[in-house]
């Protein structure tokens, strides 16, 4: 059992995960990326079946062992009751058979003992192949998230701001354009500042008016 497990991750662990990392370290490939990420789950999954069965082999044994126990305090109130009848043979039989349990029991005590052992490796490299599976996720989240930054031209979100800036005044700038030859007034760039500004005010009030139904409603809530 535990050899076949070692076979199972010993590559990912010593050689194919980090191959694959290297890979991706110097390719910088998404889609390498990608697939040691699989790898890495495949392998949680084969672990986790090996985790799940060496559980029930271990509850198994307990549950046999709980039987025998029990079959052995029965048969030592067998062998009294044929003492009892005067048949010194039939309680020897009896004792015998019990004899026979408690060895068996001692035997499933062992097997427990290494079933637990073995589920502890088990669960530890579990829990190492999802916390190395967190890892790799979150450097292809930062990776791709670089990639982002460098195809916006190196400022992020401050990148795509100055983008939408820009179109908002481009589009400004045709309405004056297209006000003025229409005869009409056409809207400055001032005009605009002051309109959002007073819009701001509008947001004011509306947190104005949120703040103030909120502190009543708590005072309704404390007074009942």
């Amino acid at each position: 059992m535990a050899e076949a497990f070692s076979r199972r991750i010993a590559r990912l662990f010593f050689a194919g995960v980090e191959d694959a990392v290297d890979r991706m370290e110097v390719a910088g490939s998404e889609s390498v990326m990608r697939e040691t990420i699989r790898e890495v789950d495949r392998a949680i999954d084969l672990v986790q079946i090996d985790y799940e069965a060496i559980v029930t082999r271990r509850l198994q044994a307990a549950r046999q062992q709980k039987m025998l126990r029990e079959r052995a305090g029965e048969l030592q109130d067998k062998a009294r009751f044929a003492l009892g009848e005067d048949r010194a043979d039939l309680a020897e039989a009896a004792l015998t058979k019990q004899v026979d349990c408690e060895e068996e029991a001692a035997k499933l005590e062992a097997a427990q003992a290494a079933c637990q052992q073995e589920e502890t490796r088990l669960a530890q490299n579990l829990a190492a192949l999802k916390a190395r599976k967190q890892e790799m996720e979150q450097a292809l989240a930062d990776f791709l998230g670089a990639r982002r930054d460098a195809e916006l031209g190196g400022d992020g979100p401050t990148r795509v701001r100055r983008d939408i800036e820009k179109r908002v005044q481009d589009a400004e700038q045709a309405f004056g354009r297209a006000m003025a030859g229409a005869g009409g007034a056409g809207v400055a760039r001032a005009d605009a500042e002051i309109t959002n500004r007073v819009a701001e005010i509008d947001v004011m009030r509306k947190r104005a008016t949120v703040a103030s139904r909120l502190a009543a409603l708590r005072q309704n809530v404390t007074s009942a």
